[in-house]
């Protein structure tokens, strides 16, 4: 019975796994998808730059720009956080912490196809659902 239990726990780790880098992949594809949204919506500006900084739980979308001619520096926010095991997205609630209630589940791939395509920099895209 015990090589029964074992093979079952081998297979679903499998599947567990393949979501965890399916969601991964994901949140790289909107980051690439909400860059792409602000150098269209400003050309001529400095451009944001998005990336994932990984922690315990959450895969953290963070926003950053390097304040151009500002005399502040860079300046980083969250944009967005997914859940590394789920692929749930969440807006932020502060630097540390996302929103209660998922936005979005990048294993569905209406969600997915819709989120990538109808994604914004600034986050609107968050509040619709």
């Amino acid at each position: 019975m015990p090589s029964t239990e074992f093979a079952d726990f081998v297979a679903t780790q499998d599947a567990r796994n393949q979501i965890q880098l399916n969601a991964r992949k994901y949140t790289l594809m909107l980051c690439d998808a909400l860059e792409l949204d602000f150098k269209n919506s400003y050309p001529n500006s400095q451009p944001y730059k998005f990336y994932i900084e990984t922690g315990r739980k959450y895969h953290k979308i963070i926003m950053e720009t390097d304040g151009g001619s500002s005399r502040l520096g860079p300046s980083r926010s969250v944009h967005a956080f997914v859940d590394k095991k789920t692929g749930e997205v969440y807006k932020a609630a502060s630097f540390k912490s996302p929103a209660k209630g998922v936005r979005y589940d990048l294993r569905i791939i209406e969600q997915r196809e819709w989120l990538l395509e109808h994604a914004d920099w600034a986050g609107s895209y968050l509040y619709q659902r």
